[in-house]
């Protein structure tokens, strides 16, 4: 199972050292919320972490100048594979994926009526081999009641695995992890044994590491733990005072002996396994919005260095399966373009 326990350890420890000079240095100026006047519709696109949301955003024509901020939450709207799509982060945890998700369908409402017409949620997770990605059937939190997925996105999702359209790397890159501009493809490449590839089926398992608590991004954490994507604007201010309310709970021994105990796993074989993908699951289904989850592989088989699991083999490849991912999410986002146009036509 792809716990994440090794990066709250790293959240923490970063955490403590100038944690309010770094806050307040990466503080963004007051701004005004821009309220959602444009009723076209729209497919929510998710994240959790900036380098899975990254390779998403660069193949997206923005739309409208500077992105909208709503409350805390900065959503990048333009268009990706033909589809208008409105992108943002969730956070690192269910609670923030059912806030985010939550907050999105709430918000981009024209008339009374939401104007997104879909959500897919495009992220790394833990699996049988390295770089593979796996769209799930159905999500989970207990292994005993489970949501499915939208069956008309999980049709066009077939489509895609059976056309083969994407292009799956084997060659991971060290990527820009400090958000200093970096190229992700300079450095030398590790090379994954296995042969990457796209499957649609089985069960996916989302738990809750953090007790329901919501961890919160660090400003000018990097790609893994900030709150933006490095190459992209941030419009939301931070206030340190909040930033460190939020964050206390997670820094001391208590958080960490009860999240030892709270790692086990329900019985069942799981293609991906994460800590969002349900609660987003979840929202859409309660809203009658079509959803499908895609999630690249991090940590799992296939590692040429032969690295102890998570969390090492995250930190090592969480670059290719990001990349991968975020290939295939977007050649289905085109892909359900047209199958949209199709069925509005017909």
């Amino acid at each position: 199972m792809s716990g994440r326990f090794g990066r709250v350890i790293a959240v923490a420890l970063a955490g403590l050292t100038s944690i309010t000079g770094t806050v307040i240095a990466n503080a963004a100026p007051p701004h005004h919320t821009a309220a959602n006047r444009d009723c076209s519709p729209d497919l929510l696109v998710l994240s959790a972490e900036p380098e899975e949301l990254a390779p998403l955003l660069a193949r997206t024509v923005p739309r409208g100048g500077t992105p909208l901020a709503v409350g805390s939450h900065t959503f990048y709207t333009g268009t990706l594979g033909g589809h208008r799509v409105v992108l943002t982060l969730v956070g690192t945890g269910p609670v923030n994926a059912r806030h985010t998700t939550r907050l999105a369908l709430s918000h981009f409402r024209c008339a009374g009526r939401e104007s997104i017409t879909g959500i897919v949620f495009s992220g790394v997770a833990g699996g049988d081999y390295i770089g593979d990605v796996n769209a799930a059937t159905r999500w989970t939190e207990d292994g005993k009641h489970f949501i499915p997925i939208s069956k008309a996105m999980e049709r066009v999702a077939r489509r895609v695995q059976r056309q083969h359209r994407y292009r799956l790397s084997r060659d991971n890159h060290v990527g820009d992890p400090l958000c200093i501009h970096l190229d992700p493809e300079t450095g030398p490449a590790v090379t994954v044994t296995h042969t990457p590839t796209f499957k649609v089926g089985g069960d996916g398992l989302t738990t809750d590491p953090f007790g329901g608590r919501a961890l919160p991004c660090f400003p000018g954490g990097g790609d893994v733990f900030g709150c933006r994507p490095c190459e992209s604007a941030n419009v939301t201010p931070t206030n340190p005072i909040t930033f460190l309310q939020e964050i206390s709970p997670f820094i001391g021994p208590a958080f960490f002996t009860g999240y030892f105990s709270s790692t086990a796993s329900p019985p069942g074989h799981y293609v991906s396994s994460d800590e969002e993908t349900a609660e987003v699951a979840k929202a859409a289904y309660a809203a009658h919005v079509p959803f499908i989850g895609f999630r690249g592989v991090s940590d799992g088989g296939g590692d040429p260095l032969h690295l102890p699991g998570f969390p090492f083999q995250f930190f090592v490849y969480r670059q290719l399966s990001a990349d991968n991912v975020a290939e295939v999410a977007a050649t289905f986002i085109a892909a359900w373009h047209d199958a949209s146009n199709l069925t509005a036509k017909g």
